[in-house]
Protein backbone atom coordinates (compact mmCIF):
# COMPACT_ATOMS: atom_id res chain seq x y z
CA UNK A 1 0.00 0.00 0.00
CA UNK A 2 2.48 2.63 1.21
CA UNK A 3 4.45 1.40 -2.39
CA UNK A 4 1.14 2.56 -4.01
CA UNK A 5 0.52 6.11 -2.78
CA UNK A 6 4.42 6.75 -3.02
CA UNK A 7 4.46 5.95 -7.15
CA UNK A 8 1.58 8.44 -6.87
CA UNK A 9 2.61 10.87 -5.36
CA UNK A 10 6.04 10.68 -7.64
CA UNK A 11 3.51 10.28 -10.30
CA UNK A 12 1.48 13.99 -9.73
CA UNK A 13 4.83 15.28 -9.24
CA UNK A 14 6.08 14.08 -12.60
CA UNK A 15 3.39 14.52 -14.88
CA UNK A 16 3.06 18.81 -12.79
CA UNK A 17 6.69 18.95 -13.93
CA UNK A 18 5.66 18.18 -17.61
CA UNK A 19 3.01 20.42 -17.51
CA UNK A 20 5.33 23.53 -16.90
CA UNK A 21 7.02 22.73 -20.28
CA UNK A 22 3.94 23.66 -21.80
CA UNK A 23 3.40 26.38 -20.75
CA UNK A 24 6.65 27.93 -21.51
CA UNK A 25 6.41 31.63 -23.29
CA UNK A 26 8.01 31.93 -26.69
CA UNK A 27 10.23 34.46 -27.92
CA UNK A 28 9.25 35.47 -31.57
CA UNK A 29 11.40 37.24 -34.03
CA UNK A 30 9.46 39.24 -36.12
CA UNK A 31 9.77 38.79 -39.92
CA UNK A 32 12.19 36.49 -38.37
CA UNK A 33 15.92 36.12 -40.66
CA UNK A 34 14.10 39.17 -42.88
CA UNK A 35 14.00 41.71 -39.59
CA UNK A 36 11.88 44.66 -38.69
CA UNK A 37 12.44 46.63 -42.30
CA UNK A 38 10.45 47.73 -45.29
CA UNK A 39 9.37 44.22 -47.29
CA UNK A 40 10.06 44.12 -50.66
CA UNK A 41 6.36 42.51 -51.33
CA UNK A 42 4.46 45.07 -49.25
CA UNK A 43 2.61 44.53 -45.73
CA UNK A 44 1.72 41.19 -46.94
CA UNK A 45 5.07 39.87 -45.79
CA UNK A 46 4.39 40.43 -42.06
CA UNK A 47 0.83 39.31 -42.46
CA UNK A 48 1.94 35.67 -44.07
CA UNK A 49 4.47 36.03 -40.89
CA UNK A 50 2.27 36.35 -38.23
CA UNK A 51 -0.22 34.10 -39.97
CA UNK A 52 1.40 30.86 -38.76
CA UNK A 53 2.11 32.01 -35.38
CA UNK A 54 0.16 31.90 -32.04
CA UNK A 55 0.94 34.86 -29.46
CA UNK A 56 0.41 34.17 -25.91
CA UNK A 57 0.35 36.87 -23.18
CA UNK A 58 3.77 36.54 -21.69
CA UNK A 59 5.39 35.77 -24.98
CA UNK A 60 8.22 38.37 -26.91
CA UNK A 61 8.10 40.38 -29.84
CA UNK A 62 12.18 40.52 -31.22
CA UNK A 63 12.15 43.19 -33.39
CA UNK A 64 15.47 43.10 -35.12
CA UNK A 65 15.88 46.51 -36.75
CA UNK A 66 19.44 48.87 -37.19
CA UNK A 67 19.40 52.00 -35.04
CA UNK A 68 18.65 55.42 -36.47
CA UNK A 69 17.44 53.61 -39.68
CA UNK A 70 13.45 52.37 -38.12
CA UNK A 71 12.14 52.05 -35.04
CA UNK A 72 8.96 50.04 -33.31
CA UNK A 73 6.16 52.41 -31.72
CA UNK A 74 2.85 50.29 -30.46
CA UNK A 75 -0.46 51.87 -31.65
CA UNK A 76 -4.48 51.54 -32.08
CA UNK A 77 -6.08 50.22 -35.08
CA UNK A 78 -7.17 53.63 -36.40
CA UNK A 79 -3.35 54.60 -36.43
CA UNK A 80 -2.15 51.66 -37.58
CA UNK A 81 -4.77 51.71 -40.63
CA UNK A 82 -3.76 55.01 -41.27
CA UNK A 83 0.06 54.63 -40.89
CA UNK A 84 0.57 57.76 -38.02
CA UNK A 85 1.63 57.77 -34.56
CA UNK A 86 -1.34 59.69 -33.28
CA UNK A 87 -2.87 57.20 -30.75
CA UNK A 88 0.51 55.83 -30.06
CA UNK A 89 0.39 53.48 -26.90
CA UNK A 90 3.69 54.24 -24.71
CA UNK A 91 6.64 55.38 -26.90
CA UNK A 92 8.87 54.32 -29.73
CA UNK A 93 11.53 52.38 -29.33
CA UNK A 94 14.56 53.82 -31.17
CA UNK A 95 17.14 51.21 -30.44
CA UNK A 96 17.43 48.31 -32.08
CA UNK A 97 16.93 45.36 -31.75
CA UNK A 98 14.02 45.41 -29.26
CA UNK A 99 12.14 43.29 -27.06
CA UNK A 100 8.51 43.70 -26.73
CA UNK A 101 6.63 41.50 -23.90
CA UNK A 102 3.07 40.83 -24.90
CA UNK A 103 0.92 42.39 -21.58
CA UNK A 104 -2.65 41.67 -22.76
CA UNK A 105 -5.43 39.76 -25.19
CA UNK A 106 -6.38 41.45 -27.92
CA UNK A 107 -5.57 43.10 -30.98
CA UNK A 108 -1.51 44.35 -30.84
CA UNK A 109 -0.46 47.15 -33.94
CA UNK A 110 3.16 47.94 -34.08
CA UNK A 111 4.75 50.64 -37.24
CA UNK A 112 8.06 52.26 -37.94
CA UNK A 113 7.34 55.86 -38.22
CA UNK A 114 10.25 56.83 -39.83
CA UNK A 115 9.86 58.64 -43.31
CA UNK A 116 7.26 56.40 -45.52
CA UNK A 117 8.13 52.56 -43.98
CA UNK A 118 4.78 52.20 -42.32
CA UNK A 119 2.97 52.91 -45.88
CA UNK A 120 5.56 50.49 -47.68
CA UNK A 121 4.50 48.09 -45.13
CA UNK A 122 6.79 48.17 -42.07
CA UNK A 123 3.69 47.63 -39.67
CA UNK A 124 2.60 44.42 -37.73
CA UNK A 125 -1.16 43.49 -36.37
CA UNK A 126 -1.17 40.04 -34.61
CA UNK A 127 -3.79 38.64 -31.88
CA UNK A 128 -2.37 37.53 -28.32
CA UNK A 129 -4.18 34.54 -26.70
CA UNK A 130 -4.48 34.53 -23.03
CA UNK A 131 -1.29 32.74 -22.01
CA UNK A 132 0.60 31.25 -18.94
CA UNK A 133 1.42 34.66 -18.44
CA UNK A 134 -1.13 37.53 -15.95
CA UNK A 135 -2.12 39.77 -18.40
CA UNK A 136 -3.46 43.59 -17.56
CA UNK A 137 -7.17 43.98 -16.92
CA UNK A 138 -7.46 46.35 -19.73
CA UNK A 139 -4.86 47.38 -22.60
CA UNK A 140 -2.92 50.85 -21.84
CA UNK A 141 -5.46 53.35 -23.74
CA UNK A 142 -3.18 56.62 -22.48
CA UNK A 143 -5.52 59.31 -21.36
CA UNK A 144 -3.02 61.71 -22.24
CA UNK A 145 -1.94 60.87 -25.74
CA UNK A 146 1.51 60.64 -26.24
CA UNK A 147 3.01 63.58 -28.83
CA UNK A 148 3.29 62.08 -32.50
CA UNK A 149 6.36 60.50 -33.09
CA UNK A 150 7.11 62.74 -36.66
CA UNK A 151 10.02 62.06 -39.03
CA UNK A 152 11.69 63.24 -42.08
CA UNK A 153 11.59 61.04 -45.12
CA UNK A 154 14.54 59.31 -46.02
CA UNK A 155 15.84 56.50 -48.50
CA UNK A 156 13.18 53.75 -48.09
CA UNK A 157 15.91 50.65 -49.14
CA UNK A 158 15.08 47.79 -47.03
CA UNK A 159 17.88 47.21 -44.39
CA UNK A 160 19.63 44.91 -42.76
CA UNK A 161 18.97 43.47 -39.64
CA UNK A 162 21.29 43.73 -36.61
CA UNK A 163 21.56 41.25 -33.86
CA UNK A 164 21.81 41.24 -30.15
CA UNK A 165 17.66 42.20 -28.88
CA UNK A 166 17.75 44.90 -26.19
CA UNK A 167 15.59 45.13 -23.23
CA UNK A 168 13.22 47.67 -24.09
CA UNK A 169 9.70 47.68 -23.43
CA UNK A 170 6.88 50.21 -24.71
CA UNK A 171 5.09 52.88 -22.32
CA UNK A 172 8.61 53.60 -20.37
CA UNK A 173 8.10 50.33 -18.13
CA UNK A 174 11.00 48.63 -16.64
CA UNK A 175 12.05 45.58 -18.71
CA UNK A 176 10.97 42.33 -17.35
CA UNK A 177 14.30 40.05 -15.45
CA UNK A 178 15.74 37.66 -17.61
CA UNK A 179 14.45 34.26 -17.21
CA UNK A 180 16.23 32.46 -14.62
CA UNK A 181 16.04 29.20 -17.07
CA UNK A 182 15.41 28.21 -20.77
CA UNK A 183 13.23 25.90 -22.11
CA UNK A 184 16.00 23.36 -22.70
CA UNK A 185 16.69 23.41 -18.90
CA UNK A 186 13.98 23.04 -17.83
CA UNK A 187 12.85 20.04 -20.46
CA UNK A 188 16.07 17.90 -18.94
CA UNK A 189 15.01 18.29 -14.96
CA UNK A 190 11.56 17.23 -16.09
CA UNK A 191 13.28 14.69 -17.74
CA UNK A 192 15.61 13.93 -14.84
CA UNK A 193 12.74 14.44 -12.36
CA UNK A 194 10.67 12.05 -14.38
CA UNK A 195 13.13 9.10 -14.15
CA UNK A 196 13.77 9.60 -10.44
CA UNK A 197 10.17 9.10 -10.20
CA UNK A 198 10.56 6.13 -11.81
CA UNK A 199 13.74 4.87 -10.31
CA UNK A 200 12.00 5.49 -6.61
CA UNK A 201 8.63 3.86 -7.82
CA UNK A 202 10.58 0.72 -8.33
CA UNK A 203 12.87 0.47 -5.59
CA UNK A 204 10.19 1.25 -2.62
Amino acid sequence: MDKMLCMMVFGVLAVASMMQDATAQTVHVVGDTMGWIIPSNGAAAYTNWAAGKTFSVGDTLVFNFTTDRHDVLQVEKTSFDGCNSQNAIGNAIMTGPANMTLMYTGEHYYICTFGMHCLNGQKLAITVSSGTGTPEANPPNPSNPTTPVVRQPEACAPTPSAAGPSNSVPGGRAPPPPPTSSSSTTVLASFVLSLSTIALATLL
